[in-house]
């Protein structure tokens, strides 16, 4: 990361909790302008969602709102059109940490292993994510998890494989930490009902457990953020100032400790309003015309 980022995160704690929300975009937009690690990033636009086939003109629209904004990627699947954004994202400079899709589906997980294997070996690959929080929804025991990471890893050797989960699933499950070469932890202290003053507080903590069950491994977080809108959940209410002020805090924090963070998400993506409710909606740091909130 670049020390150019200093200055647009000088103001912290007690400070950055005093901004109004007109400084806290000036701030985000100069965060931003120095390019973060990462952002979670999907193509979809309104009206889409799983199943829709995407296009590479779609792909390249939307990473061109984003890539001046940040050096890496985060896709999420290797099919209908998914698998074109890591090879579009190179050609733009960007990095990818390249998603395969595993649920309850074993065919479906085929493709999807099979499509992330090719994409690495095709040199578009920087890191290797097989499966989203399946111990999470519990789709998957840990056998054929493990099963998949070792294929993966035999598949595409030099490239880095990991699991994404929350960050207690690699607590819950050492067999899975000790198969990953990278530990890709989803750090929500939203989700878990933390109003936003403590929010960032909690997630170090949550990070923390982590990184002490790695044995030494790289810990990323793969996804964390907040919500501007929709349903409280608990304690933690959704709004513009405290994403904002989330956002901020949570970059100035990664780029101190140098750890490599992705952030939810890119984009506002009205299809995950079926399993999250209104707030599924309201995640992203551009909304679903591609129109930033902090500008």
């Amino acid at each position: 990361m670049s020390g150019h980022y200093h200055r647009p995160l000088a103001l912290l704690g007690t400070e950055l909790a005093s901004l109004s929300l007109e400084e806290l975009k000036t701030q985000v937009l100069a965060t931003l302008s120095n390019r973060i690690h990462g952002l979670c990033f999907s193509a979809y636009t309104e009206g889409q969602g799983p199943g829709t086939r995407l296009t590479e003109r779609q792909i390249r629209n939307r990473l061109e709102i984003i890539q001046p904004h940040t050096r890496w990627i985060r896709s999420f699947s290797c099919q209908d059109g998914h698998e074109l954004v890591p090879r579009i994202a190179a050609s733009m400079g960007l990095k990818t940490m390249v998603g395969a899709w595993l649920d309850d589906d074993l065919a479906r997980n085929e493709a999807e292993l099979g499509g992330a294997i090719e994409i690495a070996r095709a040199g578009h690959a920087d890191i290797l994510a097989i499966g989203n929080e399946v111990l999470l929804r519990e789709e998957l025991d840990e056998d054929r998890l493990i099963d998949y990471l070792q294929r993966a890893k035999a598949g595409a050797p030099g490239v880095p494989v990991g699991y994404v989960d929350a960050y207690f699933k690699f607590v819950d499950h050492p067999r899975v930490t000790e198969a990953c070469d990278v530990i890709l932890a989803n750090c929500y202290p939203f989700w878990e009902g933390c109003p936003a003053e403590h929010a960032l507080l909690y997630m170090k903590e949550m990070y923390g457990r982590a990184l002490k069950v790695a044995n030494g491994r790289k810990v990323i977080v793969s996804e964390t953020g907040w919500p501007n809108l929709g349903a409280a959940t608990l304690g933690a209410v959704p709004s513009l100032e405290s994403a904002l002020r989330y956002f901020l805090g949570t970059f100035q924090w990664a780029l101190e400790e140098g750890i490599e963070t992705f952030y939810f998400a890119a984009f506002d993506e009205a299809w995950k309003v079926d399993k999250e409710g209104d707030v599924g909606a309201f995640w992203g740091l551009w909304d679903k015309h591609g129109k930033a909130k902090f500008a």
